[in-house]
């Protein structure tokens, strides 16, 4: 495509939805993308994976998932639905497109891709986080004798059977995958080392994600006083399960925090009934396992680490520092950024549901990227206007 309004760095629900929006908006926009296919790592999940949040919810603008989903769709019909998605707005990403770096160019942004060159007014940064797996280190860990892999890498328990087990890290993919070995009769320990919240995946027979929804324009304290019985009741305690409760409520540990309270599916039960221990902060590994900060030492033969992501954009943005904090994460999402015509979408954390947000941020993102055209079209055809620079070769 020559002379793209806009380029959208990404193939994946973020990437597609704000191509969509854009052409929605009578944008033309090209998209990159550095694997083969559309929702790369969504592909990469773990097998057992559904959404979190609800069908209804998870819909991308201007098209709504196939009621023969289900209430939660599975990972499989969910790269199905991007697909769907992909082919709905003839959308046709550039593949095999690793980005290097995106610099400002005069009035416009250039990025280098796939040994091509493009530039435009507008860029969308949608790469999401499957990117930057955050592996923490122990004293001993080099010499650990077992397996160890990040949640980013666990597809199935397949490999890990007769195997002890021990999960780091109690967010969604830790519960979940913890949830999955244990359903397959493996012995696994969760290591939990601060402070968590739990949700129910429902309320009173309604996806949670309804509820924040409609709470949202409530303050986050108040959300969370409101809610706090509700939840206790349906989630039980959990400092009976060797679990500390966060100060922080629910909202207001994604607002202020960036951290996605546990929706359990099931976890909770398993810990209940024994099939899943939780242990407190690793002290330091051993040859053979792991030593506990409370409890001592336990013996291990995997360690799967369900520590998360943090996206470092520094090397991505080098000409655009003021719009990243100091460890290199988006600053905002889905709005302006200090960078004229520099967008990001789906970077920060949503309570009220990540694909929901990813759909509302690209539709915003489009409109403003409208405005932003027009005020050049408007400027460039001023008569006291300098003559347009001319960046393509």
């Amino acid at each position: 495509m020559e002379n793209p309004d806009a380029i959208v760095i990404g193939a994946g629900p973020a990437g597609l939805a704000a191509a969509a929006s854009l052409q929605m908006q009578e944008l033309r926009a090209v998209i990159l993308d550095e694997t083969d296919k559309v929702g790369s790592a969504w592909r990469r999940h773990y097998d057992r994976l559904h959404l979190h949040t609800d069908r209804s919810h998870s819909g991308l603008p201007g098209l709504a998932m196939p009621s023969a989903y289900g209430r939660y769709p599975s990972r499989a019909q969910f790269v199905e639905y991007l697909e769907l998605y992909a082919a709905r707005f003839n959308l046709k990403p550039v593949f095999n497109a690793a980005v290097g770096a995106v610099r400002r160019e005069n009035t416009r942004w250039r990025v280098e891709a796939g040994g091509q060159s493009y530039a435009a007014p507008v860029v969308v940064v949608a790469t999401g986080w499957a990117d930057f797996p955050y592996s923490p280190t122990w004293p001993g860990f080099e010499a650990f004798r077992g397996v160890v892999a990040h949640s980013s890498a666990y597809l199935n328990p397949g490999r890990y059977s007769g195997k002890r087990v021990l999960v780091v890290g109690f967010g969604n993919s830790g519960g979940e995958i913890a949830l999955d070995l244990a359903e397959s009769n493996i012995d696994v320990t969760l290591a939990v080392r601060g402070p968590v919240r739990i949700l129910p995946r429902e309320l009173l027979g309604l996806p949670i994600l309804t509820w924040a929804i409609a709470q949202r324009h409530l303050p986050a304290r108040v959300a969370d006083i409101l809610n706090a019985p509700a939840i206790r009741l349906a989630v039980g305690s959990i400092e009976s399960l060797g679990m500390k409760r966060s100060a922080k409520g629910p909202r207001r540990m994604v607002e202020e925090d960036g951290r996605i309270p546990l929706l359990d599916v099931g976890t909770v039960a398993k810990i209940r009934a024994g099939a899943i221990k939780v242990r407190g902060a690793i002290d330091r590994i051993t040859p053979d396992g792991v030593v506990f900060s409370e409890t001592g030492p336990e013996p291990f033969d995997a360690i799967i680490l369900a520590t998360g992501f943090r996206p470092d954009l520094r090397a991505l943005l080098p000409d655009a520092a003021s719009v990243l904090d100091g460890a290199g994460k988006p600053l905002v999402s889905g709005k302006p950024t200090s960078a004229p015509g520099l967008f990001f979408c789906g970077a920060i954390a949503s309570p009220t549901g990540q694909l929901r947000e990813i759909g509302i941020e690209a539709e915003r993102i489009a409109k403003f990227a409208k405005k932003i055209l027009a005020d050049r079209s408007l400027t460039n055809k001023s008569p006291n206007a300098r003559p347009a620079l001319h960046l393509e070769r």
